[in-house]
């Protein structure tokens, strides 16, 4: 399938694409829709797809330019990710932790006043375990959950009740991503960090869809001259939402993780030998730094729109788990009178790092990867080889020209 949109250079043809199967449908569903069927999530992505193929994306490197975050630390973070820490429901940290299906955050409002969109800027974090110093999700607001490691990401898809974390009923919610409209990050201060490689490191891209009731989060761990960490948690979609955006597993029911290919970068097609690529439309002014007032416009206001992800990727090894739960009724309860706003500095309370599997790994933390966050634009595009330098040139012109989703 190809759409009304500007193709991408041969290279990235040769460097990114070649594989098999299926794909997804547009994010938000009705509510009847999802209740009619368990597997109607599942189910909906999947058409036959002959000429699709298998995505290949050379060998990842965690320690690829853009990878591991630079940045600062947002100044009411932890300085590290910490298991255990006293359950605060109006902290304002901003530290969210993706590391398997029982132990992960997303970012979300501080209270209910408003929708989403209008205050991705000072969203903060909500986790399933006491963590981070962060707001702690009460137990039955998830209701089911699946998370998976690639080789170039890890994710969580999850559905809920997410009015039990300050969303309005009937929000269809937004996109968070380490960068905004003004660079500085939806949270500004807002960082992500996972220890899926056996250590915490903070990742400088990321990208975290959520309404009331659904919720996806991508953290980029490698990348290459092929596929940077930007381009495989590309975040200027955020209108199509997660099956477009992040395909998998989006089975309403169940809690599971597993081990699974990497999908397509996002607005990535390819069929019949040629590759397109999808940019949202959209028109608007920016600030800079200095002040200044600048223009921009993504995509055509004449292109086709897509209406399914180009793959699920396949996965195996699965495992699962009953269900999450904290002992956390609600997000009136507070149960330590210690609790405090989470500020900068060192976290209080224990610092056992949960391992992929969601077991607990060890006492203590360990030693984090990059003391900083991912605030502001990824330095990934300056290190791309000069056999892909069309596609990057083209990528850094889209990024500079563009609000920052």
């Amino acid at each position: 399938m190809i759409f009304n949109m500007r193709p991408l250079s041969a290279l990235v043809v040769v460097a990114c694409m070649l594989g098999t199967s299926s794909a997804g449908i547009v994010y938000r569903p009705a509510r009847n829709e999802l209740a009619a069927n368990p597997l109607f999530s599942r189910q909906s992505q999947v058409k036959d797809s002959h000429d699709t193929p298998k995505f290949t994306y050379g060998t990842p490197d965690p320690n690829y330019p853009g990878v591991v975050a630079t940045g600062p630390n947002g100044p009411t973070n932890p300085n590290k990710p910490t298991l255990n820490t006293p359950v605060n429901q109006s902290s304002e940290a901003r530290l969210a932790t993706i590391n398997s299906v029982d132990d992960w955050c997303t970012f979300g409002p501080m209270d209910n006043s408003e929708p989403l969109g209008n205050v991705e800027d000072r969203t903060v974090a909500y986790c399933t375990k006491p963590r981070n110093n962060a707001r702690v999700i009460p137990d039955g607001t998830v209701t089911s959950a699946h998370f998976v490691r690639t080789p170039l990401y890890v994710q969580v898809m999850a559905f809920g009740d997410f009015t039990k974390i300050n969303f309005q009923h009937g929000d269809m919610g937004g996109e968070l991503d380490p960068h905004g409209a003004t660079n500085k990050g939806n949270p500004i201060g807002g960082n992500v960090t996972s220890n899926v490689t056996g250590t915490d490191v903070f990742y400088e891209e990321w990208m975290n869809y959520i309404s009331y009731e659904m919720l996806c989060f991508r953290v980029c761990i490698a990348g290459n001259d092929q596929i940077p960490a930007a381009v495989e948690c590309e975040h200027e979609l955020d209108e199509m939402g997660c099956r477009i955006i992040m395909p998998g597993n989006y089975d309403n029911q169940g809690f599971d993780e597993c081990d699974a290919d990497a999908a397509y970068p996002p607005g990535i097609y390819v069929s019949n030998g040629q590759t397109s690529t999808f940019r949202q439309y959209n028109t608007g002014v920016w600030t800079d730094d200095k002040g200044k007032t600048h223009g921009y416009t993504n995509g055509d206001p004449d292109q086709s729109t897509p209406s399914l992800a180009m793959t699920i990727p396949s996965s195996s090894n699965c495992r699962t788990v009953s269900s999450i739960s904290n002992g956390i009724a609600s997000l009136t309860s507070v149960s330590s009178s210690e609790s405090s706003s989470a500020s900068s500095g060192a976290a209080a309370g224990g610092a056992a790092a949960s391992s992929s599997n969601g077991a607990q790994a060890s006492s203590s933390s360990g030693s984090s990867r990059s003391g900083g966050g991912s605030t502001g634009s990824s330095s990934a595009g300056n290190a791309i080889s000069s056999t892909l330098s069309s596609f990057v040139a083209v990528f850094a012109a889209l990024v500079a020209g563009a609000a920052l989703l």
